[in-house]
């Protein structure tokens, strides 16, 4: 998967670029591989459709794609929006054979990807020390008075320098969203 998602996004970044070529080698790898994906949730007519459909949606919205995240994980989110349209408009309910019931229960950990690399974004922006409190204290659960400890600080201090630090993301915050 690895291969294919350096290999995709090469091909993303040059049919962004303007390459042809590129672009109609990304659609056609990305046609097998969404046939793919389709087949097995689909019936055949249903699953060209989709894979048509999906494929229409990237080319409409290949400028929103954001270099510095997965391509992979771009296109299976209009894959799977697609497939939930899909399954509204058949009024159809998702089945799965028995033998593939765990997938059910399995974690879909794209979102808490997706936040994880958004905190991270975020914290960069503080400078070290501060980024450290935050991550000790709020991420990791530390207390305090362990943190204190560690750094050499007092109590109060840390209590200081861990709200000026929420703050500061806060503003951050604050900030970005005015700007949408």
């Amino acid at each position: 998967m690895i291969d294919e998602e350096v290999q995709y996004r090469a091909w993303m970044l040059a049919a962004l670029a303007g390459d042809k070529a590129s672009y109609r080698m990304l659609l056609g790898a990305l046609t097998r591989h969404l046939r793919g994906y389709y087949a097995r949730r689909l019936d055949p007519t249903a699953a060209e459709d989709a894979v048509q459909e999906t494929l229409i949606a990237i080319h409409t919205r290949r400028a929103t794609y954001d270099p510095t995240r997965p391509f992979t994980a771009w296109v299976h989110g209009i894959a799977r929006y697609k497939l939930v349209d899909e399954f509204r408009r058949a009024r159809r309910h998702a089945t799965l054979p028995l033998d593939e019931a765990d997938v059910l229960f399995e974690a879909d950990e794209s979102e808490a990807a997706s936040a994880k690399r958004d905190v991270e974004k975020l914290l960069a922006k503080l400078p070290e020390a501060k980024r450290m409190l935050v991550r000790e204290i709020k991420l990791d659960g530390r207390s305090i008075a362990e943190v204190a400890m560690k750094t050499g600080m007092s109590e109060s201090a840390v209590k200081v320098a861990l709200h000026r630090a929420v703050k500061s993301l806060g503003d951050e915050l604050g900030d970005s969203d005015a700007d949408r």
